[in-house]
């Protein structure tokens, strides 16, 4: 019997081949983990200064760590230059830096990061306005191909220059790590100037800062920083830290005016006494939102919740704001006038901005005007779009204007601000009506259209109230248009009519009689008493062209007394030139017939008596309406029956039609 023998079977090629290469790529592996990268060191300096065209060094010593996707470089001991157009001589400069780096991304000569750790490090980050910046690592420091992409960067301690004079920022930074601080072991100070604004600041962060999106959690933060006279506290977290995306904190503002923020923060918002505030801030891409809004705007309250959108090329703010208790003290800002005492001092931990009182100290002269000069922010008007409604519950402190409610709503598109509609409670009865400022123009187009009706003449004038009066309801309307870059300026040249008209009422005699100039029946005050005098009727009505009231119907009439007024008000000047005639109805001792001459400024008003008539005085008036302005006003007012007063003369002229002249100016004025 013969045995035989089994061949062997044989390795296919592709199984040698196979081998073959898991043994080249072992002893690859093998090179790559037993490689002295060190030895690349200096090849490695030469080839990215000349690169970059400034100096790069790897001090000490070179290690990597390659993978398949990434390399985990360290370096032990690093300087990288700025150009030479740069303030600070290193754009980094570190004891040690270890950063991994995406292999594949450098084939197309982008740089990405994902990861940054830094040992002592010196930053010097400049920017120019011609779009140059030191941590562009090619030639061309413009082209932002060459900017790297950083995902996190650590950091133990060190410092930070960055500038850009373009921008209003410079400003210098210190870094402190300490591990017993908890989740926020990173300290950093900051000091320089921010907007032109000097800037100081300190808080706490993790150790590990998010620079761009890396699929991280936020990382907390912490500040306190003060630019100027605003002062911000913020503690939450923070998702990306290059664009500031993904806040969620809690913040606390205070400032001596909420029109600060517009050099610091592009938010256009008006002037404002001291404010202090509080509530949630977020942010989602290009939205900020404040939500939950409360705190002091002086002596307001104020509270609510704004959105600021920065997705558009025009950003937008929108929201609804409400006081509960508003005091007056807090509007004059609004319309350019310094704040109270009151209001100045309001806010604990803000300096006081001067004070009205202390601006009317400084500006101490028979010269000076009334009327607010402040101008008009161009820039403002056209920087965002906004819609903003605000309502007060209350007002309070209303002194001179006894304001009761109100509410506006705030609309600014493409340089256009309307305040429609403009609703204010005043003296029992109501102010409304719209005001248009279109700052598409300089001077900006102004137009105010208002409606005054019901209003208390007892509220409404104080210092007649407290001589036991109870005047009857006023009904008014203003309808004025012009062009202006202030209060002042737009009054002074503005153009259309003024009117108002008030029923029976009664007030004392003692008022009466001092400005009738009844000697006598002051004497019998005196010695009998007070008595109280039946109004039955007062109406004016002035045309206005360009700053200028002329009085056409100004008549108040009273069983003892009528007075007639005629003369003018220069808006522009602001100078006063009237004429009252008193016309007593009884018989008087000691009644002084000659007319009562009412002149000076509106700061600094003077009334006497002249010898010679004055007959002719203000009797010459440029009329705009073709409708005398009372007409609009005649069926809301009871005048009384009228016997022996003049105001049913006064109406009578009104509805009679105007001379061509006059129609020929109110059409004109209307077409403007």
């Amino acid at each position: 019997m013969t045995s035989t023998t089994a061949p062997k079977p044989r390795l296919s090629i592709w199984m040698r081949i196979g081998a073959v290469l898991l043994g080249l790529l072992a002893a690859l592996l093998l090179l790559l983990a037993l490689f002295p990268w060190d030895a690349l060191r200096e090849p490695l300096n030469r080839y990215v200064s000349e690169r970059t065209g400034r100096k790069f060094e790897i001090t000490r010593r070179l290690d990597v760590d390659l993978g398949w996707r990434s390399a985990a470089v360290k370096l032990d001991g690093v300087e990288f230059a700025n150009p030479s157009w740069a303030r600070e001589p290193y754009l980094v400069r570190a004891e040690r830096a270890a950063f991994d780096i995406r292999l594949w991304p450098l084939l197309s000569g982008r740089v990405v990061i994902p990861q940054l750790a830094l040992t002592s490090p010196v930053l010097g980050l400049q920017m120019e306005e011609d779009g140059r910046r030191t941590w562009a690592l090619g030639k061309n420091t413009s082209d932002e191909g060459t900017v790297p992409v950083i995902g996190l960067m650590e950091v133990d301690q060190g410092t930070l220059d960055f500038l850009a004079e373009h921008l209003g920022v410079d400003l210098h930074a210190d870094f402190s790590y300490d591990s017993s601080r908890g989740e926020m072991p990173l300290d950093f100070r900051i000091k320089g100037r921010y907007q032109r604004q000097p800037l100081t600041a300190q808080g706490r962060t993790g150790n590990v800062l998010q620079l761009n999106a890396a699929g991280q959690p936020p990382f907390p933060l912490e500040i306190d920083a003060a630019a100027g006279h605003t002062r911000l506290k913020a503690k939450g977290t923070v998702a990306e830290l290059a664009s500031l995306d993904g806040i969620d904190a809690r913040f606390d503002l205070k400032g001596q005016n909420l029109g600060d923020l517009y050099g610091l923060l592009g938010i256009a918002l008006p002037q404002t006494s001291p404010y202090a505030l509080s509530g949630e801030l977020r942010k989602r891409a290009r939205l900020w939102e404040a939500a939950g809004l409360k705190g002091k705007l002086g002596l307001s309250d104020i509270g609510g919740d704004m959105k600021f959108d920065q997705s558009q090329k025009i950003p937008s703010l929108s929201g609804t704001l409400r006081s509960r208790v508003m005091d007056m003290d807090d509007l004059g800002p609004l319309i350019g006038l310094p704040p109270t005492e009151r209001s100045a001092k309001a806010i604990e931990g803000v300096a006081p901005p001067p004070s009205i009182t202390e601006v009317k100290r400084a500006k101490r002269d028979s010269g000076r005007k009334v009327l607010p000069d402040a101008t008009l922010d161009f820039e403002r008007l056209r920087a965002m779009n906004a819609e903003v409604k605000y309502t007060a519950e209350r007002i309070r402190n209303v002194r001179e204007l006894p304001l009761d409610k109100g509410s506006v709503q705030i609309k600014l598109k493409d340089g256009v601000l309307t305040l429609d509609p403009l609703n204010l409670g005043v003296a029992s009865g109501t102010l409304a009506g719209a005001i248009r400022i279109d700052g598409a123009q300089n001077p900006a187009e102004i137009r105010a259209a208002l409606e005054v009706r019901g209003m208390q003449l007892s509220r409404l004038i104080p210092k007649i109230e407290t001589m036991r009066t109870s005047f009857g309801k006023l009904d008014g309307r203003i309808n004025l248009s012009g062009h202006g870059n202030s209060v002042a300026g737009w009054l002074g040249n503005a153009s259309g009519d003024v009117a108002a008209l008030t029923g029976r009422g009664q007030f004392s005699n003692l008022l009466l009689e001092f400005m009738g100039l009844d000697g006598g029946e002051i004497i019998k005050f005196l010695l009998r008493g007070d008595r109280n005098v039946v109004l039955r009727c007062a109406a004016m009505a002035f045309d206005v062209d360009k700053g200028t009231m002329n009085s056409r119907s100004v008549v108040l009439d009273t069983e003892d007394t009528v007075f007639n007024v005629s003369g003018q008000a220069s808006l522009s000047k602001e100078t006063l030139d009237f004429v009252v005639r008193p016309q007593p109805k009884d018989k008087s001792i000691l009644s002084l017939r000659t007319p009562l001459i009412i002149g000076g400024t509106f700061a600094a008003p003077r009334a006497g008596l002249e010898a010679g008539s004055l007959a002719t005085r203000g009797a010459a008036a440029a009329v705009l309406g073709a409708l005398n302005p009372l007409l609009a006003l005649a069926a809301t007012v009871e005048t009384g029956p009228g016997v022996d007063a003049d105001c049913q003369e006064v109406l009578a002229q009104a509805k009679r039609p105007a001379s061509r002249e006059a129609a020929a100016g109110a059409a004109k004025a209307k077409k403007q």
